[in-house]
């Protein structure tokens, strides 16, 4: 769970403004700024989710609707050729629906991944040749089948190749009408099998004189297979999906309402995690360790009895999945740790189920973070399943490697290959090597992404529903990441047998629940303050609704520097002389003088939400970032460590200095100032109030020791007597210089002391007479003010502004 975190920048500005024109709140903003949506428009039509693109729109789409269309017509037998995993299915059955609805002579062909393998292969051409299929349409698969559609053509069928997949590394394509999204330059790329098929099904229906929006019925399979096939959910793809999820959601195809049934999904409330990890596993079971048509009689049945037999095959098939999963990770597991520290691995095993590797290949990649192939191993050959790192793209390590193997395929995240076992060794020091070559040390460190950086307060209901409009997510739309910078997780209990965490969050004195899937106890390190990235979800249990926070990883803070500005720290060389310049510099106007009444007009009130959260989120915009406090040098003892990356000053070093504020600064008032008048000082549209309880109690103790002066004159005076100048460092040490300074020019005034700045030097008057305090201009004011910034405290609670 502990990983590298990045966080793109998101311009503080720009969050601003989708806030104000979308009506979105501050953390949905930074996500949509953070994934390229910074323009209020696009945005608002991003989560609109409306693109929708024509049939017209794939180049040559004409001649393949001419094709199936004069087949139909003729009444010549049509055989849809399909794959057998989730988009293999669901493609099958949009287009065998759609030419059944055309009247065709329609059947299907669904490989056997252990006896026919991935793809269209030239006995299963041969076998269609013979039973009368005259025109052969590919559904997920064909578009490196340039040998198997010549074959296919010289027995006297026609072809037309619908795919998705990246072609043969020569580029040469099957001759024969293709159909395929990024070759046939539609506008989204990124269609799966099944959005090519229901585009090719939307342009047959035209074609035949039916109404388009027929091809709509079948949303709810493109919603399934465009999850299950992890395709990018960016442009028409989120519509599709969206739509397709209502669509499933109202289903009446009996075999999906079914499947709903045993994989206990209520169709009021299915969305793309469902699909992922509830429907799509048992589907994809029928092809890995059943058969594979099984889920397309499923979507195909129009019966609810048959329909309610095959989903509880098919349930029983993905228990039987789940268990030789776990057999064949344990065993990989080994062999990794015989291998020891690799770029990538290359495992392999006799009796591994070839429909199973996959699985456990995409769970090794994860949990390791380098690619890695499993082989099933079964007679002189193995069949290959990989799955890849965002760094690394498979496709092309197997590329690299293909004269050790006998066929590839696949694309940058997924693939697929056969080897022989004589060339496995081979197999895996090119794949290995080719992976040590173009992977650094740093694409091998997991790498958490965090869209949004957040404050305790902000961990509600509110948020949870408002990140849903983001929704769906999936690949090119990952779930939204929260990080709640210095973070404690507290009171960890094992739930679900031990496998899984329920804890505690506290941040900004907020507490809120979270649970940790797949952990039994907290990272090492969670003791203190941690960053902690999260999911929040909307939990509905019961009836009872309430959000939900689902920890990702949780690292130690690694903040940026704390740089103390308009104020020498304590101890260091400069505090004495800026104490004595301090002590007998002119007196300078009140800033309530400079400034008039003030006030906060213009100012983002954040007040009680959580400063940590508050500070980073800025800090993380990419701007410059200012923090003011009411003692900055103790501020700073307190942060670092823990929150970093921005300049501190305090109130009274802002006022002697309203420079300190750069004109692309963000401002964060950490603690309420000793009166109103100072925020003034702070500019409009990029400060925010940041203070709570704690920290209003942090400024009226500060306004007590730097403005009720006695008790620090006296110490002073005694220390100035006994040691000069050194006496002043001893007992004021600690203090911040312009405290310091301040009192030492109240004994100055009263003309009980007197310094030297140029030659650092300081010490009492002999026989000097006794004198009244109030004499002094500096203690009357600093009396004045310390009565006004007592009322002004008062006022400035976090929950007096929210009452």
């Amino acid at each position: 769970m502990q990983r590298r975190l990045h966080i793109p920048p998101a311009d503080a500005g720009a969050v601003l403004a989708l806030e104000r024109e979308l009506g979105v709140p501050g953390p949905v903003a930074q996500v949509l700024v953070r994934r390229g949506l910074a323009d209020p428009a696009g945005a608002r039509a991003w989560l609109a989710a409306a693109d929708r693109h024509e049939p017209g729109a794939f180049s040559g789409i004409s001649e393949a609707v001419e094709v199936v269309l004069r087949h139909a017509a003729a009444g010549l037998r049509v055989t849809v050729h399909g794959d057998y995993d989730v988009d293999g299915v669901c493609s099958t059955a949009i287009l065998v629906r759609t030419l059944r609805r055309l009247g065709a002579d329609v059947d299907w062909f669904l490989p056997s991944r252990t006896e026919d393998g991935y793809g269209l292969a030239q006995a299963t051409v041969r076998r269609l040749a013979e039973r009368g299929t005259r025109l052969l349409i590919t559904a997920d698969c064909a578009v490196t089948a340039v040998e198997e559609v010549a074959l296919a053509q010289a027995l006297g069928l026609e072809v037309v190749v619908t795919d998705h997949h990246s072609p043969r590394a020569d580029g040469v394509l099957p001759a024969a009408p293709l159909v395929h999204p990024a070759l046939r330059g539609y506008p989204c790329a990124e269609l799966c099998a099944a959005g090519v098929a229901h585009k090719l099904a939307a342009a047959l229906l035209t074609a035949a004189g039916h109404d388009a929006a027929d091809a709509d019925e079948d949303l709810d399979l493109v919603a399934l297979a465009t999850v299950a096939d992890c395709v990018a959910l960016v442009g028409e793809n989120r519509r599709l999906v969206r739509e397709g999820l209502a669509a499933l959601g109202r289903t009446t195809k009996p075999g999906l309402r079914a499947l709903m049934g045993v994989a206990q999904v209520d169709p009021a409330r299915v969305d793309a995690t469902a699909i992922g990890f509830r429907l799509a596993p048992r589907l994809n079971a029928a092809g890995r360790v059943s058969r594979a048509d099984a889920a397309l009689e499923l979507l195909l049945t129009g019966d609810d009895e048959r329909a309610r037999q095959i989903a509880e095959e098919l349930d029983r098939a993905n228990s039987e999945r789940r268990h030789v999963e776990t057999r064949i990770l344990f065993e990989a597991e080994a062999q990794v740790a015989r291998l020891g520290e690799q770029p990538a691995y290359v495992l392999a095993g006799d009796g591994w189920h070839p429909g199973v590797i996959g699985i456990v290949a995409s769970r090794l990649a994860e949990r390791h973070h380098r690619p890695v192939v499993l082989v099933a191993l079964d007679g002189e050959q193995g069949t290959g399943s990989g799955r890849s790192i965002p760094a690394f793209d498979l496709l092309a390590g197997l590329d690299a490697a293909a004269s050790h193997l006998l066929r590839h395929g696949g694309h940058r995240a997924a693939a697929g290959c056969t080897v022989r076992r004589d060339q496995l060794e081979a197999f895996r020091s090119a794949f290995v090597g080719h992976a040590g070559s173009v992977l650094t040390p740093e694409d091998l460190v997991a790498v958490q992404r965090v869209d949004a950086v957040v404050a305790g307060d902000e961990l509600g209901l509110e948020l949870a529903e408002a990140l849903e409009a983001l929704a769906p997510f999936g690949m090119g739309n990952p779930s939204v990441t929260l990080l709640v910078p210095a973070a404690r997780l507290v009171d960890p209990r094992p739930m679900g047998e031990g496998k899984h965490l329920r804890l505690t969050v506290e941040s900004g004195g907020v507490r809120a629940r979270a649970v940790a899937f797949g952990t039994a106890q907290l990272p090492d390190g969670c003791d203190g303050p941690v960053d902690a990235v999260f999911e929040l979800e909307i939990n509905d249990f019961r009836g009872a609704v309430e959000p939900r926070l689902l920890l990702r990883c949780a690292c130690p803070p690694d903040p940026g520097p704390v740089r103390l500005v308009g104020e020498p720290a304590p101890g260091t060389p400069d505090w004495l002389p800026a104490v004595l310049r301090a002590a007998t510099a002119p007196a300078s106007p009140s800033v309530a003088s400079l400034l008039g009444a003030g006030g906060s007009g213009g100012h983002r009130d954040r007040r009680g939400g959580g400063v940590a959260g508050t500070v980073m989120a800025l800090v993380h915009s990419g701007a410059p970032v200012l923090v003011v406090a009411a003692d900055a040098p103790a501020r700073a003892g307190h942060v670092r460590g823990v929150l970093g990356g921005f300049s501190l000053c305090s109130w009274d070093g802002l006022a002697a200095d309203p420079g300190l504020v750069g004109a692309d600064h963000h401002v964060v008032a950490l603690d309420p100032p000793p009166h109103a008048a100072a925020l003034a000082l702070l500019p409009a549209g990029r400060t925010v109030l940041g203070w709570g309880d704690p920290e209003l109690r942090f400024s009226q103790d500060v306004l007590e020791r730097d403005l009720a002066l006695r008790p620090l004159l006296t110490t002073l005076y005694r220390a100035v007597r006994d040691a000069g100048a050194g006496g002043l460092v001893a007992a004021g040490g600690t203090l911040p210089a312009p405290v310091a300074g301040r009192a030492l020019r109240v004994l100055v005034e009263l003309g009980l002391v007197e310094v030297d700045p140029a030659a650092g030097r300081a010490g009492v008057v002999e026989g000097a007479p006794r004198a009244e305090l109030g004499a002094s201009p500096c203690f009357a004011a600093a009396q004045r003010r310390l009565e006004e910034g007592r009322a002004w405290l008062t006022s400035a609670s976090p929950r007096v502004a929210a009452a």
